[in-house]
């Protein structure tokens, strides 16, 4: 009887791993087809099968491996129709091909190495598909207008060479009840079968807290909607979320999101950074460090534009930059704090302006200017 039980306990094991065998041949024919439900279900049977068949669930991460690499070689594809609402007939999302890759966002050095691992993690994903890893599914952006969240998006798509689909809100967001939910899944579902980066930009209007008594029912269902969508995110995708006001987001969303990177205000480094970048070849007429106490809080959009104006000014009066900057000082100094305007003062001064000149510019008296140059 024991000798029965092992011969068929020995069957029903060959049984076992012929069964096996034959998932792993449907999987590979399967993958070809690039379909992102089976890629991501195929995933689910490595991690059940890691214990107990550790050399199949090797076999499927290998094949999964494979399968990434082959969509990675994808080039020139042409994008499919995008969706539209069925009401206004307006496409849902914006679709960008690969900007160039020449101008890199100015980020701080903890930051820029974030950003760097995410695009460095989706160059390599096949290697990590094969260790049964997956790289960076999904990200939150936050941080002030202006700081470089949708530039450093679009760097990544860029760096990667995919295209870029942005969620269009105006046309997203129905006044029908049950139509904004509808919209928003079939952008979702167009990106999961795309091989773009999706950005969902103004993140915070799609995903406020569902404590808000202020909303609407639907537009805390639309919280629910994007928890499951996050949660079942496909590797092979990359979905980025960008938010100027992180407070309204419900509490949930959070820790969905696999990396969460803060872009804060530039410090002086990279206001100095920045203003050279945007005077171009005016960077030598203008005092770097007069700007960088001039721009002190303000975000790179800011500072861009203000330098605009001084350039376009330049043009129009046919005056060097050098020559209409001070119009630029004049109309932001009045705006600084007290203890700015001081710093900003004596920079002045240590780049030789007269103390006359700096008081008319800043406010800041010349027995103020004698005494601080005496201390």
């Amino acid at each position: 009887m024991d000798d029965a039980r092992d011969d068929r306990g020995d069957t029903n094991v060959g049984y076992s791993g012929k069964l096996e065998s034959y998932l792993v041949q449907l999987v590979r024919l399967a993958l070809s087809a690039r379909s992102q439900d089976v890629q991501l279900f195929v995933r689910r049977i490595a991690r059940d099968l890691r214990q107990h068949s550790p050399s199949v669930a090797s076999e499927l991460n290998g094949y999964l491996g494979s399968s990434v690499s082959h969509v990675l070689r994808r080039t020139g594809s042409q994008a499919t129709a995008l969706p539209v609402d069925t009401e206004s007939r307006l496409q849902l999302a914006k679709y960008e091909e690969p900007p160039p890759t020449n101008i890199s966002p100015i980020l701080r050095s903890d930051i820029s190495a974030k950003i760097q691992r995410i695009t460095s993690e989706r160059l390599r994903e096949a290697e990590l598909y094969r260790a049964d890893l997956h790289p960076t599914r999904t990200a939150l952006f936050t941080g002030p207008p202006g700081v470089g969240k949708t530039l450093a998006t679009r760097w990544i798509a860029a760096t990667l060479r995919r295209p870029l689909v942005t969620l269009d809100l105006s046309a997203v967001m129905s006044s029908f009840l049950g139509r904004t939910g509808n919209n928003l899944r079939q952008v979702l579902d167009y990106a999961k079968t795309t091989n773009c980066v999706l950005l969902l930009d103004e993140f915070d209007a799609i995903a406020k807290r569902r404590d808000d008594t202020s909303e609407l029912g639907e537009l805390k269902r639309l919280v629910t909607v994007l928890l499951q969508e996050i949660d079942d995110w496909p590797p092979s995708g990359l979905l980025i979320a960008a938010t100027n006001h992180a407070a309204l987001l419900d509490p949930a969303i959070w820790r969905r999101f696999e990396a969460v990177v803060e872009f804060p205000l530039p410090d002086d480094n990279l206001i100095e950074l920045a203003a050279r970048r945007f005077l171009g070849t005016d960077a030598d007429a203008v005092p770097t460090s007069a700007l960088v106490a001039l721009f002190r809080g303000s975000s790179f959009s800011e500072i861009e534009r203000s330098i605009a104006d001084v350039r376009r000014e330049s043009v129009m009066a046919r005056q060097p930059v050098s020559a209409v900057w001070t119009g630029l000082l004049l109309s932001r100094a009045k705006h600084m704090l007290r203890r700015d305007r001081h710093k900003l003062a004596e920079d002045l001064v240590s780049l030789g302006l007269s103390q006359r000149e700096v008081h008319r510019i800043t406010g800041v008296s010349r027995d103020t200017l004698r005494r601080r140059k005496s201390e």
